[in-house]
């Protein structure tokens, strides 16, 4: 069983995504695909789920009746959609029907009738059974007849992960399954994965999932559009690919220098040949012109080493333009309300220099609490202090500073006091350019969203940070280098993360759990 990409190629407009990729996912196959954002990872996923078509090669799927779950990064929630409606559709009986509606040329009625009555007699046909009980093993306390647009983020992404636990596919392509997940939902879907028979294929930033579910990286290159295949899980990925790039500068600076020594003889030596011009004898001078053509045919023996790919990088310094009193920001018996939850009394107190790591299950009140620290959601009771000389920056799980219709450009300046040229400079080094700063800020990718809000913390200076999942929607070379601007940033920190990996390089000074 399984389902294979042989020279595809897919392009939108005249934007090359892939060429010429070539990959195989079969039984017990475990790939994690990597590459920076906008590289084509997502599509590739929906080449293999069918969900698009290439422009060129093929997609094959054999057994026909081959039943593969696609779990899309947005968690794609439908107008009146009922949660049961949701779970149904995304275990295999809707999805296998709209898949052969849009692509009756490459799964016909008869591959879909095969294909649904095995899920059937799999127990499919027990599914809102089923779904009471893994809804309540993962604390999802709603009703499978509640709309799933009225779920949180975290219910959202526990009825992902419900609908990866009901699944009973040949196999699974996943798109950043971690994402909103709190740390009980990530172990839970690592147990899945590691007793799941079938091929699996997942796109996500968190590098401790990776090392514990992936035994090969597929890397999508953003200059060729192809694919390389290394062997083993992240780590092992980032050690070789580091190695890599290691020898080949070695290499390049190896090949230069011998490149400048031949350079330097055959200038040396067609010098000497000038100077000694027509008081040469003949002999003399056949000497060295043989000496010259030596040099040049050393020079074209040496063999061209390409310099290393240096890609774009994220070069954000975080630091503060003043420092805070003794008190950054405190709360006093404070306590928030939202709808039926409610939050406190909380007393907190934060210090100049210190990292607060905050942590709990989805629905605990970590974002609660981050928006009545920031001041967004009026006390019911208590009291909240702010240092007079405190400059509090924010980064919000949804991105929602950088929404709606604005201009992105006019929004960053209304935040950031900047002239247009200071803006779009300091923006441009975020790897956003006239295309992107021009736009309505809603029509900003969530990772663009969150540069543009990275770049505004950059410009303000701010000495006391507030991030609500930062990594969120990152890719990983953003990531570390955010990690690498918080381990020299002296301000104040509070951060809210389950990527578990990013919250060790973050070294919290103090843990405050929910």
């Amino acid at each position: 069983m399984r389902v294979s990409l042989a020279g595809v190629v897919k392009a939108y407009g005249a934007n090359t995504v892939l060429d010429r990729v070539d990959l195989a996912l079969g039984p017990r196959s475990r790939i994690g695909l990597v590459g920076r954002n906008g590289v084509g990872k997502s599509t590739l996923l929906r080449l293999l789920a069918g969900v698009e078509l290439p422009d060129e090669g093929r997609v094959e799927r054999r057994p026909a009746a081959l039943t593969v779950g696609y779990l899309p990064q947005e968690h794609d929630r439908r107008p009146e959609e009922t949660l049961l409606g949701y779970l149904a559709r995304r275990t295999g009986v809707d999805e296998a029907q709209a898949a052969v509606e849009r692509h009756t040329t490459t799964w016909d009625a008869e591959a879909y009738a095969a294909a649904l009555e095995r899920f059937l007699a799999l127990g499919g046909g027990d599914l809102e059974h089923r779904a009471r009980t893994v809804c309540a093993e993962l604390g999802l306390d709603v009703s499978l007849e509640q709309e799933t647009t009225t779920l949180s983020g975290g219910e959202a992404a526990r009825a992902g992960l419900a609908a990866i636990l009901l699944s009973r596919f040949d196999l699974l392509l996943l798109d950043e399954p971690t994402n909103d997940l709190d740390f009980d939902g990530l172990e839970r879907l690592e147990r899945f994965l590691a007793g799941f028979d079938g091929g699996l294929a997942v796109v996500s930033h968190d590098r401790a999932f990776l090392d514990r579910t992936i035994e090969r990286i597929v890397e999508i290159d953003p200059w060729t559009h192809r694919v390389s295949e290394w062997a083993g899980a992240w780590s092992d990925y980032e050690a070789a690919r580091d190695l890599a790039r290691a020898r080949q500068y070695e290499a390049f600076a190896d090949t230069e220098e011998r490149r400048r020594g031949v350079e330097a003889l055959l200038a040396a030596r067609r010098n000497q040949a000038r100077a000694g011009g027509g008081m040469a004898d003949r002999r003399g001078t056949r000497a060295l012109a043989g000496k010259v053509r030596q040099a040049r045919r050393s020079l074209e023996r040496i063999e061209h080493v390409e310099k290393p790919f240096e890609p774009w990088q994220l070069q954000l310094s975080l630091a503060a333009r003043q420092r805070p009193g003794d008190r950054v920001a405190a709360l006093e018996g404070a306590v928030g309300v939202r709808g039926d939850f409610r939050l406190g009394p909380i007393d907190l107190v934060l210090v100049p220099g210190e990292r607060v790591a905050i942590t709990g299950r989805n629905g605990s009140g970590k974002s609660t609490l981050l928006a009545i620290l920031l001041g967004e959601l009026p006390l019911a009771a208590g009291r909240r202090v702010v240092g007079r000389s405190t400059v509090i920056g924010s980064l919000d799980q949804r991105r929602q500073a950088y929404d709606g219709s604005t201009p992105a450009l006019v929004r960053f300046m209304e935040r950031t006091a900047l002239t247009p040229l200071e803006a779009r400079t300091l923006l441009a080094k975020f790897n956003l350019g006239a295309d992107h700063v021009d736009r309505a800020c809603e029509t900003l990718s969530p990772g663009e969203r969150t540069r543009t809000q990275l770049a505004e913390l950059m410009a303000r200076g701010v000495n006391c940070l507030v991030l609500d999942e930062p990594t969120n929607h990152l890719d990983l070379e953003a990531i570390e280098e955010l990690e690498t601007a918080l381990a020299t940033y002296e301000g104040t920190a509070v951060v809210v993360s389950h990527d578990r990996r990013f919250l060790e390089r973050v070294a919290p000074t103090r843990e405050l759990a929910l």
